[in-house]
């Protein structure tokens, strides 16, 4: 009996530090699958680019929340966020930045970096409006979601516009309430970011993969391949990279999981284009991102 119960107490031990360290990352199992990517003609809402298609995806764990402010200001030692918050997504970041904080925490963690970044513009300091970025898919650290990664997660198993049903309200969402779904009842219009985890988890325990912030992927924008994939990885070529799952400013019918967004790698809010082009454009505190790894 004393040897069962000395044995008990080494297995605890093991796996009690293992399991704190998941809770403390913040991370969430993705199982693999097959899902349909994109949306069905009928949709309301829906745009020629979400052409349907079988796709396979391999395990991979997730980031529970959007990369906050706090996380950030740790890794990279800067935070130009509008919404100011530790608890707040980040925001005002680029691709490239984004990207170098993967690299970044996965160093920091003793992972092996998924990307090799060269051609840094600037050479230091953020941000990073510049680089070539090549990936080595099998390393175990840190990188952005593909795009059909994300969607996979976002749906959750749901094959309705959203992983929330026919409709999102915006007590399930930060988004402008004055423009509900297909003629829904109008809700609330915070006009900033809210705190991550602020809303109820999706059924594999996503938060914010609807709304607050647009997040960035690691795809190039391009026309979805036709046919069946297996991990696609999006276009060969091109200067713009994926945005996924809307923003605090959008209206409902952005939010859909099928809804594809994207911006210049380069792309930041930067305070003087508000002052320049205000009639025009007020696009800040709009693009984060999550992190997953395998």
């Amino acid at each position: 009996m004393k040897k069962l119960v000395i044995f008990i107490v080494m297995v605890v031990s093991l796996i009690v530090p293992f399991l704190t360290a998941q809770q403390n990352n913040n991370m969430v199992r993705i199982n693999g699958g097959t899902f349909t990517m994109g949306s069905p003609a009928n949709e309301a809402g829906r745009v020629s680019t979400e052409v349907q298609r079988q796709v396979t995806i391999s395990a991979f764990w997730m980031g529970k929340y959007e990369v906050t402010q706090k996380e950030y200001q740790e890794i990279m030692g800067v935070n130009r966020s509008t919404f100011k918050g530790d608890n707040l997504p980040v925001e005002n970041v680029t691709w490239f930045d984004a990207v170098e904080y993967c690299n970044k925490r996965s160093q920091k963690e003793g992972l092996t970096p998924v990307y090799t970044i060269t051609g840094r513009t600037p050479t230091s300091g953020y941000p990073i409006t510049a680089a070539t970025v090549t990936a080595n898919w099998n390393a175990n650290g840190y990188r952005l979601p593909t795009e059909a990664e994300w969607e996979y997660a976002c749906r959750a198993g749901t094959t309705t516009p959203f992983n929330t049903g026919n409709n999102i309200l915006t007590s399930q969402a930060n988004y402008n309430g004055n423009y509900p779904y297909n003629n829904n009842a109008k809700g609330e219009n915070r006009g900033k970011t809210t705190p991550v985890g602020n809303f109820a988890a999706n059924a594999w325990g996503l938060h914010d993969m609807h709304g607050n912030v647009q997040e960035w992927c690691w795809d190039l924008f391009g026309t979805y391949a036709t046919g069946a994939q297996t991990n696609p990885r999006g276009a060969a070529s091109g200067s713009y990279r994926m945005l996924r799952g809307g923003r605090w400013d959008y209206p409902a019918r952005s939010l859909r999981s099928a809804v594809r967004d994207s911006n210049y790698s380069g792309y930041y809010y930067y305070e003087d284009w508000d002052e320049l082009w205000d009639e025009y454009w007020d696009d800040y505190g709009v693009i984060g991102f999550r992190v997953v790894r395998l």
